[in-house]
C-alpha cells in the first residue's frame, strides 16, 4: 500500500515536500511516480523515478520539482519549489512492478499498478 503525506496550503513562490511511504520493499517496484489531478481533468504525470535512479519530469514542473527516494525507509519524495497557483491539485504517488520507462509511464496513468489516496496541495 502507498500512503502520501505533506500536502497543505502554500503561498505562491513557496515550497513543500511530499512523502509517500510504501508498505513493501521499494525495490520491488520498477517505477515509482507522482501524479496530480484537479476536478474535471485527467490525472497528470508529474515525475517518475526508475529502480536504477533514472528520473523523468513533466515539462510543467522541470526545474522546480525534484523526485527522490530512500530505499532504506521505503519512501518516495517530491520536493516542490517555486510553487504556482496552477500547481494546486491532489497529488498521488504510484508504483509499477513490471519493467517500465518513467518518461513513458508519465503519460499512462492507467498502466500503474498501485496508487495512494492522495494529498492535497493548494497554492494561493
Amino acid at each position: 500500500q502507498l500512503g502520501e503525506s505533506g500536502g497543505s496550503s502554500v503561498q505562491a513562490g513557496g515550497s513543500r515536500k511530499l512523502s509517500c511511504t510504501i508498505s513493501e520493499d521499494m525495490e520491488k517496484w520498477y517505477c515509482m511516480g507522482w501524479f496530480r489531478q484537479v476536478p474535471g481533468k485527467h490525472r497528470e504525470g508529474v515525475a517518475a523515478i526508475e529502480t536504477d535512479g533514472t528520473i523523468s519530469y513533466a515539462d510543467s514542473v522541470r526545474g522546480r520539482f525534484t523526485v527522490s527516494k530512500d530505499n532504506a525507509k521505503n519512501t518516495l519524495f517530491l520536493q516542490m519549489n517555486s510553487l504556482k497557483p496552477e500547481d494546486t491539485a491532489m497529488y498521488y504517488c504510484a508504483a509499477e512492478g513490471g519493467y517500465c520507462s518513467g518518461s513513458y509511464m508519465l503519460g499512462r496513468a492507467d498502466d500503474w499498478a498501485d496508487w495512494g489516496r492522495g494529498t492535497q496541495v493548494t497554492v494561493s
